[in-house]
């Protein structure tokens, strides 16, 4: 993720994705069982409190495409649904005409 194209927010983002990807792999050490459960605590407190439900009406055509989408992905649709969202939420979802135009796709 050290590209040269990669935008950083500022030095310090810079600098901590350049320090975690500078430790080699094979010299990480397995967490303790008992702080391995600790994280994976946390992991589900934080998962829990920051997602919401949200009910959404769509044409019986449209959600039979993402459920087929879905299944070529190997993914249940409302987890489909949930990455699109976000990657659009986020400015990640790129359009493919785009890419092709301007010949970044590949």
């Amino acid at each position: 993720m050290t590209d040269d194209k990669f935008e950083y927010l500022d030095d310090e983002e810079k600098n901590l994705i350049e320090s975690i990807e500078s430790v080699p792999v094979d010299q990480l050490k397995p967490a303790s069982p008992s702080h391995a459960g600790e994280m994976v605590k946390a992991a589900r407190t934080y998962v829990r409190e920051e997602q919401t439900k949200m009910n959404l009406r769509i044409s019986r055509s449209d959600l039979e495409r993402i459920k087929k989408q879905a299944e070529k992905e190997g993914l249940k649709y409302q987890s489909l649904v949930k990455s699109v969202l976000h990657k659009y939420v986020t400015g990640q979802l790129v359009d493919a005409k785009i890419l092709t135009h301007h010949n970044i796709a590949d």
